[in-house]
């Protein structure tokens, strides 16, 4: 697991490279990052993040269970790992932020209640649900149809993946071919770790060459990797990826794809131990805020606005179960 402190010290590495530049009397000031040179507003990373919030809809509220209306609060749990600018630790190392947590507080606030934010590890967000200890996880999980033997999901982000490269590369990669001979960077374990194996055989199985596939522990490094030639590109979650394309203003979108693969669209969804009762009342939340316009408000002030969905889906077709 990722310390508090991952975000500040990728932030601070990025800064020595010129890759960013502190706003105005500097960043621990205005909590603001934007590229060297950049005009207008950067991207506030400070504690003060002045939310978008919205108003209570007691049409929406009521479908809560009982009991979770009377406690009054929404138990969330979001992941304690760094991962701008899906959730993280402001410039003062305390304050959680990033886009996970602003539409869970819009959520909450449809409902009347008040968010009771829980950062843990990811495997102990599953914990958390089985124990009945959260009421919900915004934490960029995807539908997969294993996880809905368990869990209910309500729809709120589409899942896509993206390739990043240096600005200016002129890589553009739309399928196998374009990473063959590649040396690219990838988080272990991750699916888009399996996506790139398979591409990698893909070519080798066409006679093409294979990518040759790099590992490192902190994203700082791979961006340091990056801006060095050390490797073509990385592929991580979108969100991350453009995130850091915005931010410093050095790299470049290389290509985007559904994090499910060829032939599904991936969906991110607010998540809920099977049967709570809930699932409901968040998708109900869920489109009203895309209805109001306060979704797409946040999706916009962190970049993200083409992971938008126009309605929420309960359970919708998920990633397919895993062969064994």
């Amino acid at each position: 697991m990722k310390s508090r402190r991952t975000v500040l010290a990728a932030l601070a590495s990025l800064t020595a490279l010129g890759l960013l530049t502190a706003c105005g009397s500097g960043e621990a000031a205005t909590g603001e990052i934007k590229p060297e040179g950049q005009k207008g507003n950067g991207i506030n990373v400070g504690p003060d993040q002045k939310r978008v919030h919205t108003a209570k809809v007691e049409a929406i509220a009521a479908q809560v269970p009982e009991a979770v209306r009377k406690r009054g609060t929404l138990v969330i749990g979001v992941s304690a790992n760094s991962s701008p600018p899906l959730a993280f630790r402001a410039t003062d190392d305390k304050t959680l932020i990033g886009t996970e947590l602003d539409l869970a507080i819009l959520v909450a606030d449809t409902l009347g209640l008040k968010p009771q934010f829980e950062p843990v590890s990811w495997e102990n967000l599953f914990v958390g649900l089985d124990s009945g200890k959260y009421d919900a996880v915004f934490s960029n999980v995807t539908v997969t149809e294993e996880r809905k033997d368990k869990y209910d999901f309500a729809t709120y982000r589409l899942d896509d993946l993206a390739f990043e490269a240096k600005k200016g590369s002129g890589w553009t990669v739309k399928g196998p071919e374009d990473v063959a001979g590649k040396k690219i960077a990838v988080g272990s374990g991750t699916n888009q770790e399996k996506i790139l194996v398979d591409w990698s055989a893909q070519n080798e199985k066409a006679g093409r060459k294979g990518v040759e596939i790099s590992y490192f522990q902190n994203t700082s490094d791979y961006y340091l990797a990056l801006q060095s030639g050390r490797i073509d590109g990385y592929l991580g979650p979108n969100p991350v990826v453009a995130y850091h394309v915005a931010s410093a203003g050095q790299t470049e979108v290389a290509g985007k794809f559904s994090g499910a693969g060829a032939g599904l669209q991936g969906k991110i969804a607010a998540t809920t131990k099977k049967g709570s009762g809930l699932v409901a009342a968040y998708a109900a939340a869920i489109d009203h805020i895309v209805g109001n316009g306060t979704y797409a408000q946040v999706l916009k002030r962190w970049g993200l606005g083409s992971e938008a969905v126009e309605k929420s889906e309960i359970n919708p077709p998920g990633l397919p179960r895993t062969k064994n």
